[in-house]
């Protein structure tokens, strides 16, 4: 491989010839070969358009020869199109607060704009890394803040799907709503509820959840650049800050805002908590409700058998014609690793020292990636698994009808003691609770028939009274 010789502050650097970035991420590459991941596309995007942001900032303001700045931007440009993706090989695990990644989009950046003002790469005799891209920056404010928006982009993509499940809940929480069966509390027979009344239920909790993340979707909109090296704004504009994020937000239509207090966002890292707060509540919830689907689906001739989950593949290499329930253990098994990856975040968030947090390049990851796989997940969830559940509604009649707990609905007529023994014989002589008090002469049959109502017992009141 043909290389050219870079100069840093530690000494001669072998970089390959072609590529786009310098000595700063050479030097990454070869120390830290750690897991073999690069930065998503939604980090380099979300890096380059925090650098766009600075460079027409610094340009409007004066502070870097119009040239050059706009040289910068053209490059930034190319970068957020799509062009030399593959110039940023840092590791995702790579050095404290992230000055490697901060600096091969520097370089890159750089390099680029060397070039298209007619110099070439690795010479920066036009254009600077450090002294032009980034310019009144440092890592310790361009990471967090960049880091912030590409959160805040991926969680724009995820709230939608979670929308949409909670619509998807909700609509068939309507077509089941005539639905009867028997509530579990327990794993046991309780009164009865109607199917449409638990997906109902779902929707709701799926819906409390998208407040949650809308929390902290304007919590990581507050961002802390301009704080430069230590949150006091050394070597910045007073009006840097503010023009960088007027630019910011006109480029990726986020209304992202400068925070009142620069030592606080730099110090903490309480946005990335917020998130990952978010995200473990949703991952909480769901798992929960995927539980629920699981145990509901369970059969077909041998468990609750009250819904069918469409069949999206075989379920067995030995026994032929079974199917699983493949979608919803899907998304239990990504639920898992998103609150494996809250958990690295939270080790983070509480790791910060002093004026920095240098936890924020597995920071980072960790959210990149948590935030990728759960909105694919539900995204393929709600379309091969939700919209296609059906509900086998005389089996849910069925166990509605035999359940002993229809006796509850009496304890306002026999008293629970009655009630009980009522329960007691239906289930040792294997009689269904309305035969068992008609023998006993408890009630009269139009009592019995407003009482023992199912569908009263589903909606609040005391049935068979006003």
């Amino acid at each position: 491989m043909s290389t050219r010789i870079e100069k840093d502050s530690l000494g001669d650097v072998h970089v390959p010839s072609d590529a786009y970035w310098g000595s700063q991420a050479e030097r990454s590459r070869q120390l830290f070969r750690i897991s073999g991941l690069t930065e998503h596309p939604r980090m380099i995007e979300a890096f380059v358009h925090v650098k766009r942001a600075a460079a027409v900032a610094n340009t409007d303001l004066g502070l870097l020869d119009a040239e050059v700045g706009r040289a910068i931007i053209q490059a930034a440009d190319e970068v957020l199109a799509g062009q030399l993706r593959d110039q940023f090989p840092v590791d995702v695990f790579h050095m404290g607060a992230g000055t490697s990644f901060n600096m091969n989009v520097n370089e890159v950046l750089a390099n680029r704009a060397e070039e298209i003002l007619g110099g070439t790469k690795g010479a920066y005799s036009k254009v600077n890394p450090n002294d032009h891209v980034n310019y009144g920056q440092s890592t310790n404010d361009t990471f967090p803040t960049s880091m912030r928006v590409m959160s805040r982009m991926l969680l724009g993509e995820l709230i939608p799907q979670v929308n949409r499940l909670a619509d998807a809940f909700a609509a068939k929480g309507k077509e089941f709503d005539h639905i009867l069966k028997s509530a579990r509390t327990h794993l046991q027979d309780a009164v009865p509820i109607r199917l449409g009344q638990e997906f109902t239920a779902y929707a709701v909790s799926m819906r409390r959840c998208v407040g949650a993340l809308e929390n902290a979707a304007r919590d990581l909109e507050e961002l802390g650049i301009g704080g430069s090296a230590a949150g006091t704004g050394l070597n910045t504009h007073p009006d840097y800050r503010f023009q960088l994020v007027k630019s910011l937000n006109e480029k990726t239509g986020i209304n992202f805002r400068c925070t009142d207090d620069l030592r606080e966002a730099m110090q903490s890292q309480y946005c990335m908590g917020s998130l990952s707060a978010g995200l473990r509540l949703l991952c909480l919830e769901l798992t929960r409700i995927t539980n629920d689907l699981r145990l509901l689906c369970s059969g077909p001739l041998t468990g609750l058998a009250e819904i069918v989950l469409p069949a999206v593949q075989p379920g067995s290499s030995i026994m032929p014609g079974k199917v699983n329930p493949s979608m919803a253990e899907n998304m239990n098994l990504v639920l898992f690793q998103v609150l494996g990856q809250c958990h690295a975040i939270d080790m983070c968030v509480q790791a910060g020292q002093l004026e920095l947090n240098v936890m924020m390049p597995s920071m980072a990851f960790s959210a990149q990636f948590a935030l990728q796989i759960l909105t694919n997940t539900i995204d393929t969830f709600v379309d091969n698994c939700v919209v296609g559940i059906t509900a086998n509604e005389d089996r849910c009649r069925h166990y509605a009808e035999i359940s002993p707990s229809l006796a509850t609905a009496l304890n306002a007529y026999v008293g629970y003691k009655t009630a009980a023994d009522v329960v007691k014989t239906a289930l040792k002589e294997g009689k269904s609770i309305p035969d068992v008090v008609r023998e006993q002469g408890l009630l009269d049959e139009a009592t019995l028939a407003k009482v023992l109502d199912p569908t009263l017992l589903t909606e609040p009141g005391i049935p068979g009274k006003a």
